[in-house]
């Protein structure tokens, strides 16, 4: 007679898949540091915020979700807490980097991004106010809907404010992303994401109609460094030696690292900050189209396992929506930093997650890798199995 027996599943293929993009990472960061734009020994500290990340992943596992939902409020809280001492705290130990004030600095720890953190804490949050909404809600309509949407706007909103007043854009558009992604699979009345979408392309046709007429315009809205990374993007070889010298080497790097590249730690085309933002290029000129190739293919499957657990405890909102959460994190982070280092997109400072060098990165990554994980370990019902 068929039976129905729960086994216990973990997600390996994940695992290995992240294991070999941390390898990735440090070889292409000890090979990017010799060109000592700064006196450290980036690779060995990668490794350290691996073993950290690593760690912390670990003890979420000890965690079940509904503990896990109760305390999304409180981190989102302090992340909200944090973007505001970003704002409000002296130079001394909020610095500007590039144009943005998005850093903490720690004696002996180095510098914290909260931006990074308080990715994943919008992820868990949006996940949480929406399994809720439906928890309470059990009769939908259009007035919920609407409600929903007050309260995704609200909890979005407020960071995303946040980290424009500090001038980080790409941060803030990667907020954007997540909550666009979740409110598109919220189960909200399909006629009013279309109006959203149509307020949307029409805000972005706006602000390219502007750019194009009077960009002196968008100084309201952006900062001249935002602004500049546009004229960059347009023509870098034009501004070669300002604006656009760093899109420049990234483009003659990549484009010299033809099909099988020039081997490992024989690159010789400087790029500014070759070992975060820019990793990408290292391993396009090093290891050509193929190790770009290999990294790329890499995310895929990262991406993919992600969207596999996340279909798998669909019927468990809270769950499914942080699933969905890392898939935009992760897709557009790549997209982006892919798109922005090869030319295809403006420079936004985004960083290849797992890839480029950064603490903050790192363990906010490993944090939503650590609840995918958590998540994967859910019991899963096999049909036509035996009892004994």
């Amino acid at each position: 007679m068929s039976t129905q027996k729960k086994y216990r599943y973990f997600d390996a293929s994940l695992v290995f898949f992240l294991f070999l993009l941390m390898i990735s990472s440090c070889v292409t960061i000890f090979s990017a540091q010799k060109y000592a734009q700064y006196d450290e020994n980036f690779m060995a500290k990668q490794i350290i915020w691996f073993i950290l990340g690593i760690l912390v992943a670990l003890v979420i596992f000890l965690f079940d979700f509904e503990q896990i939902s109760k305390v999304t409020p409180f981190f989102y809280g302090a992340g909200i807490a944090l973007l505001i001492g970003i704002l409000v705290a002296p130079e001394s130990i909020a610095p500007y980097r590039n144009g943005a004030k998005s850093w903490f600095i720690v004696p002996g720890l180095g510098s914290i991004q909260p931006s990074e953190y308080m990715k994943i804490f919008l992820i868990m949050m949006l996940a949480n106010i929406t399994k809720n909404h439906y928890e309470k809600s059990s009769i939908r309509s259009f007035k919920q809907d609407l409600w929903l949407l007050a309260k995704i706007a609200a909890v979005s909103l407020t960071p995303i404010m946040l980290v424009l007043l500090q001038n980080d854009f790409g941060s803030s558009l990667v907020m954007l992303v997540i909550t666009i992604a979740i409110t598109f699979l919220s189960g909200v009345n399909w006629r009013i994401m279309a109006v959203l979408l149509v307020l949307v392309l029409t805000a972005v046709s706006t602000l390219v109609f502007v750019f194009i007429y009077d960009p002196d315009l968008l100084l309201t809205i952006f900062g001249t460094y935002q602004l500049n990374r546009i004229y960059s993007w347009l023509d870098p070889f034009q501004h070669a030696e300002g604006i656009g010298y760093q899109l420049k080497q990234s483009l003659l790097a990549i484009g010299s690292g033809m099909v099988d590249g020039k081997g490992f730690h024989n690159s010789n085309v400087y790029t500014p900050e070759a070992h975060s933002d820019f990793i990408f290029t290292i391993v396009a000129e090093e290891f050509g189209f193929i190790g770009a190739s290999f990294v790329v293919i890499l995310y895929f499957l990262i991406i993919y396992r992600m969207l596999g657990v996340g279909m798998y405890v669909r019927n468990s909102l809270f769950e499914f929506y942080i699933c969905i959460g890392m898939v935009a994190l992760f897709t557009f982070h790549s997209f982006q930093n892919i798109g922005m280092v090869s030319g295809l997109l403006p420079i936004t400072g985004i960083p290849l997650l797992l890839m480029s060098y950064g603490g903050s990165s790192v363990l906010a990554s490993m944090i939503g890798i650590g609840l995918v994980l958590n998540i994967s370990l859910k019991k899963r019902d096999y049909l036509f199995s035996n009892d004994d």
